[in-house]
């Protein structure tokens, strides 16, 4: 079996890393670069929904079910590495690459615990006290623009949401019909840039899977993103974007065997790129060891992954601190198990890798 390539971010020309700085930077969506969709270019007024987990390929696989949305303008870009939520939204509101604000996955090494970032908790309990999320990720949202987020009311106050969302005018909703509402209340009130984020999409693949379920969901996002086009003023755009895409796993689950347990300490990262941490001295034996999944998996080390500039050309001795000896980054849909790193229910699709699948999200614009 060939072993495919890895889609590593297109940092330079093309990330979703790229999109704020484009749309905030002075001069705004006046002057956008050649990736961006050219409907953009010159509107007065801006509207940016983040659908969770809507993968470019599973948009070109459905697109009966999201008649509106496919009528837009644009293509795909890449979204950053790893593949997940965490991150993903990081570098999309600062701007900056995962190796330059930090947060390099889903669970990462803090030097004396492995933390849940979205949760900013380990098995023990919150951990803002120990690791104020301004100070493990200081840098601002939007360019340090104070601009209007409609998300969830209950992830107001979160630790991930202070990391990433800091100093921003919260207009929270309990329900996604009041997206297109708080939308339309924002652009009244004078603001002429909002940013909104929906979840529903990702929290049904990883439930659901693909299936009806998962069609039912895509067909009520698409109607959220009509009916916030239905109350946009004259000459705003709307763009939609998405974290990251997403693989059918299923039970499809590696437990590693005694002869690579033995030489972890920990682990760190998501079920599609595993963090493998040495015990002291044994690193080189790790490497060796995790070989056995290369028909499975990219297998890495923390120095290849800086070299390739995976998390982007920039990064700090304190955040190469957290990455792990070895990163298993499965190209075939399997994930690598992990007894702290499990949920309320199992996880059907997953993310985190550098398939196509993963990588590619939508970037796309229509103007009213």
């Amino acid at each position: 079996m060939s072993v495919p390539s890895p889609v590593l971010p297109n940092y330079a020309n093309g990330c979703l890393s790229g999109v704020i700085p484009a749309l905030c930077a002075p001069g705004g969506p006046r002057s956008v670069p050649a990736w961006m969709p050219a409907t953009v270019s010159g509107a007065q007024r801006v509207v940016v929904l983040l659908i969770d987990g809507l993968g470019w390929n599973q948009l070109q696989d459905h697109k009966t079910c999201m008649p509106t949305l496919s009528g837009f303008e644009g293509s795909f870009i890449t979204t950053v590495a790893p593949s997940t939520t965490a991150t993903a939204l990081t570098s999309l509101t600062t701007g900056l690459s995962p190796g330059e604000h930090g947060l390099l996955g889903y669970r990462i090494d803090m030097g004396d615990t492995v933390m849940n970032v979205l949760r900013w908790g380990d098995e023990n309990g919150d951990l803002r006290r120990r690791y104020p999320p301004n100070l493990v990720q200081p840098c601002p949202p939007f360019l340090g623009s104070r601009v209007p987020v409609l998300s969830k009311g209950e992830l107001e106050g979160s630790g991930f949401t202070l990391a990433h969302l800091a100093d921003v005018k919260h207009m929270g909703w309990r329900a996604a019909s009041s997206i297109p509402v708080l939308v339309r209340q924002a652009l009244d009130a004078g603001e002429d840039f909002v940013y909104a984020y929906y979840d529903g999409v990702d929290k049904i693949a990883h439930e659901r899977g693909f299936g009806e379920f998962y069609d039912s969901e895509l067909r009520a996002a698409d109607g959220i993103v009509a009916d916030i086009l239905s109350v946009l003023p004259t000459d705003t755009v709307l763009i939609v974007t998405a974290d990251h895409g997403q693989v059918h796993v299923g039970e499809r689950t590696i437990i590693p065997p005694r002869e690579i347990v033995d030489l972890v300490d920990h682990q760190s990262g998501e079920g599609r790129f595993r963090w493998l941490h040495a015990k002291r001295g044994r690193a080189a034996a790790l490497v060796d060891a995790c070989s056995m999944y290369s028909d499975v998996a990219w297998v890495a080390t923390a120095d290849q992954i800086i070299d390739e500039k995976w998390f982007g050309p920039r990064m700090s001795e304190e955040v190469k601190r957290r990455l792990g000896d070895v990163a298993l980054v499965a190209h075939q849909p399997v994930s690598f198990e992990e007894p702290l790193d499990s949920g309320a229910f199992p996880l059907v699709c997953r993310h985190g890798s550098l398939t196509a699948d993963e990588m590619l999200v939508p970037l796309l614009a229509k103007r009213a």
